[in-house]
């Protein structure tokens, strides 16, 4: 597929005289900068915004107004990087490869077309280099993230143009350092371009009808095996369990396999969301993959070297040495009414031995109702009544119905929802990590359980890597204390807790993740909504 397309960008220029490509053409400064103030005098680059006018302007300014793209290599380059946007979602149409390469062509015979063609040309280089360090669409319309004020900036307009400072003479180098550094983007394109050039198998839908679990006998079942067979997760389609309408142990196993790559419980049962993950079409997987390297694009720019990231949709928390992942957990989520909200902040203390205020959602939900129907459900719960200024009121005394200003309080130990540490960071939702005594619930996928903090599996492992080694033995100390402490950390830790349902191990084979808070449709639409404009 590459071959061919830099087989048809290298005969479309060859066309183009290499002679005048080869050396500037001469154009004063002035034509440059006279057409920048008048691009309506250029019907071939389209209308652009303040901001896109000002970044082109400055990176004239910077090179005195002369023309950019002056060599046959330069503008063979460019063409094609343009044109293999497409490998990473983006809709290469926009940039106007073709067009560019023929205007400069043009420009080539006829020395007046030369400022239109090198601003278009200009112009499609900018916006490309844009869309791959900060995405095609605005995040905060779509997919906000809250940062604390303490967290990094995520890319400026200036590295855009530093970019195309450094890669005006060579631009496949430019493109390549705009793309995301990080190597869930780069496994993702491998998945993206894998998917998109390689003839998906076709298959049925599958209707939907009663459970399907082991052993049982169902009409589907035959559209079952040849649904699994289709991607290789069944050797053949025929029936190899006894009747040809069974679910026997050689289709169960197919089906937890699938169920794994798409993080799914795997225990062979064929229910709603595994119904839902099978009747996902080809097409809609590429829609899948694509939306998702545009939250990687968004993304890139919060995510450091040394950090966390919480995985929002697929329940788990890495953490992050000089980009390589050094350590993961599974982790609970918010379900779909109290979702996680993404966050970008620095870890900066722990709660050592914490006590559990029920947060006002919670306690108006949850508590209010159980508690007006027995009010002996606060000593069961271990729950203290306390006024506003932490003093301990009798229950009795509360008028439940309509109980003002109160909190809900349970006390530090094994059974307290926050376990034996929260990790803490700034965040305006009361969001944190944190300790859990329902384990039970991490060997379920997907994990989407809690009213919006995050649960950890194994947290004490995270809390040893926030810890320098100075730090650990008093932290173990406090711990068995048993006393509720508040410990800042000596070295803040960067966190992202981010959303995206899908990634790709290093040869490009894709997993999927369900979409626990139904965002992929908006995103999409949106997506293709921008197929066309600026």
């Amino acid at each position: 597929m590459f071959k061919k397309r830099a087989f048809r960008l290298l005969f479309g220029l060859l066309f183009i005289p290499l002679t005048s490509l080869a050396e500037p053409v001469e154009n004063p400064p002035e034509a440059i900068r006279d057409v920048l103030e008048h691009l309506e005098s250029c019907p071939a680059v389209p209308t652009l915004d303040q901001a896109a006018l000002d970044r082109l302007s400055e990176l004239y300014r910077r090179h005195g107004f002369e023309p950019l793209w002056t060599s046959y290599a330069q503008i063979q380059n460019l063409v094609a990087q343009l044109e293999a946007l497409a490998d990473d979602g983006l809709d290469s149409a926009l940039y106007q490869p073709q067009q560019v390469g023929r205007q400069l062509q043009t420009a080539t015979a006829d020395p007046l077309h030369r400022p239109c063609s090198d601003i278009l040309a200009s112009h499609a280089y900018l916006l490309a280099l844009q869309h791959l360090s900060q995405g095609r669409l605005r995040q905060e319309q779509l997919e906000p993230v809250w940062h604390s004020s303490s967290a990094s900036e995520t890319v400026s307009s200036q590295r855009v143009l530093q970019l195309a400072e450094q890669g005006l003479a060579n631009p496949e180098q430019a493109f390549d350092q705009a793309r995301p550094a990080i190597e869930q983007y780069r496994n993702l394109r491998k998945a993206y371009v894998r998917l998109r050039d390689t003839p998906a198998p076709a298959w049925p839908s599958i209707p939907a009808g009663q459970t399907l679990r082991p052993g049982m006998s169902d009409p589907r079942v035959p559209l079952l095996r040849e649904r699994l067979a289709s991607e290789g997760y069944l050797e053949t389609a025929l029936p190899l369990d006894g009747a040809d309408d069974r679910h026997g142990p050689m289709l169960v196993e197919a089906l937890k396999r699938f169920q794994a790559q798409h993080a799914l419980q795997d225990d062979g049962v064929l229910g709603t969301g595994t119904l839902a993950a099978l009747n996902a079409t080809p097409a809609d997987r590429l829609d899948q993959l694509r939306a998702n390297l545009e939250r990687f694009r968004w993304l890139a720019g919060d995510i450091e070297a040394d950090s966390l990231l919480v995985d929002i949709a697929g329940g788990r928390v890495i953490y992050f040495r000089n980009h390589q992942a050094r350590w993961e957990a599974r982790t609970q989520v918010g379900r779909a009414a109290r979702q996680t909200p993404a966050i970008k902040a620095r870890v900066n203390r722990l709660t050592l031995n914490p006590t559990w205020t029920v947060p006002p959602t919670i306690m108006r939900e949850d508590k209010l109702p159980k508690i007006r129907q027995d009010l002996a459900y606060l000593e069961q719960q271990q729950l203290q009544v306390l006024d506003p200024q932490g003093k301990q009121l009798d229950p009795a005394s509360v008028n439940w119905a309509a109980p003002g200003a109160i909190m809900l309080r349970q006390a530090a130990g094994p059974s307290n929802p926050l376990g034996r540490v929260a990790i803490r960071f700034a965040n305006p939702f009361s969001i944190y990590l944190h300790d859990t005594p329902s384990q039970q619930l991490f060997a379920r996928a997907p994990r989407a359980f809690s009213s919006g903090c995050v649960r950890v599996e194994s947290v004490m492992q995270l809390v040893e890597l926030l810890l320098t080694e100075a730090e650990r033995d008093r932290v173990t100390q406090l711990l068995e204390s048993g006393k509720t402490v508040e410990f800042r950390l000596s070295q803040p830790m960067p966190i992202l807790l981010a959303y995206w349902t899908a990634g790709a191990d290093a040869s490009g084979q894709p997993f999927y993740r369900p979409d626990i808070y139904q965002r992929d449709a908006a995103l999409i639409r949106a997506l293709n909504r921008a197929r066309t404009g600026s």
